[in-house]
Formats: C-alpha cells, structure tokens, sequence
C-alpha cells in the first residue's frame, strides 16, 4: 500500500509523446484555420496540410470535423491537452476555496476572463457553425449545461462554507449567473460595447457581487 502510495507518475512512453505532440499539431492547425475560414469551408484535409500530417492521422485520431472542432474549443476552454477539466485546474480551485466571498466572486471573475480571451472566438466560430451543423449545436448545449453545473459547484460550496447570506435563493443565483457568464452572453457584450477583458471581468465581479447580496423584497 505504501509503496503505491509512494510511487512516482508513470512517465509518458516515447509513442505516447509522439502522439500527444502530433495531437498538439492538429489542434494548433485546426485553430488557425477555423479562426480563418470558419467552420463550414475548414476541412480535415487542409487541417492535415496545415498540421504536416498525413489525413488519416487526422481522420483516425478525430473521426469527424465537428469532433475535432470541439476537442479545439475544449483544449482552448483549458488552455492545454491535459485531460484536467476546468473543476479541477488550479486557477478554478482559487475560486472554490479562497478565505472570503469577495476573493471567491474575485477570482471566479477571473476564470470567466481567461476563458474568453482564449476561446471567445471560436465561440462565436461555433456559434454559428450550430445554426448548420447539428453536432456542434449539440455540443453547444453540452457546453451550456457545463456553465451551469459550474456555476451549481460555486455557490453551492460559498453557501456550504458560510459564504453566502442563507436568504439568498440558491437556485435563482446559479440560473442566473449562468445566463451571465455563458458564452452567448460574452458574445452579446463584444457586438454591442466597446469593451475590453478587463471591463468584462470587472462587470462579472461587480455583477455577481450584487447578484449575491439580499436586497429589500
């Protein structure tokens, strides 16, 4: 049992790292092209010319084109190929486990943030792919009910850990927040204002801080 315990990670074999990498490839080509064309004229093919690889890897490894756009946005959502989801990166356990709500809503501000600097445009790649491509429209909602069991996930552990004013509704909040912070909604804000990441951030924090304190009624 000890020596389990104790036992190092298993290093990656030297085909693993060779997959990985050439995976990396894909995904790096496979994002430049569809920021550029657009989902629709993207194929698998030129993501194989773009990548150096021969199609088939591409074909094999992903099977369609409305898989790998999607493993494109969920390595983009992340910010690497690591298969850690957002609940368990660090930058996400700051906001599930900072001292005090305000530091929690703070940092939670800032998650909203990083993801949208890295994947706000291939939300609205795939904003638009949804209205022709069934697959992706599907995983849009997928992406949907994500943002939302985050959101559970948050408020539900700042009111476990005394957080949150008990005369709050609970369910409201994380229905609410959730329209807030989805991806829809960022796209909303970037067509009509002039802001920036940091106006968005700020506009989160500000937003769930008020969201989050009782009012009269």
């Amino acid at each position: 049992m000890a020596d389990d315990v104790n036992r190092s990670p298993r290093l990656p074999s030297l085909r693993e790292a060779q997959l990985a990498r050439t995976e990396e490839r894909i995904i790096a080509a496979a994002t430049e092209l569809f920021l550029a064309d657009g989902y629709v004229a993207t194929t698998l093919e030129a993501v194989a010319r773009r990548a150096q690889v021969g199609a088939r890897t591409v074909y094999v490894r992903f099977g369609t084109k409305a898989a790998l756009f999607k493993r494109v946005v969920d390595v983009a959502i992340v910010g690497d190929t690591q298969p850690v989801d957002v609940l368990g990166r660090d930058w996400m356990q700051a906001a599930l486990t900072a001292r005090t709500a305000a530091a929690r809503i703070a940092a939670s501000a800032a998650v909203g943030r990083q993801i949208m600097q890295r994947t706000g445009a291939l939300f609205a790649v795939a904003q638009q792919a949804a209205a022709v491509e069934p697959l992706i429209a599907g995983f849009w909602q997928q992406g949907r009910e994500q943002t939302r069991h985050a959101h559970a996930v948050f408020w539900n552990r700042m009111a476990d850990d005394g957080l949150l004013d008990p005369a709050v509704d609970l369910a409201w909040l994380i229905d609410t927040t959730t329209v807030t912070g989805a991806a829809e909604t960022y796209l909303l804000i970037t067509r009509l204002t002039d802001w920036d990441l940091d106006a968005y951030q700020n506009w989160l924090a500000v937003t769930w801080t008020r969201l989050a304190t009782p009012g009269p009624g």
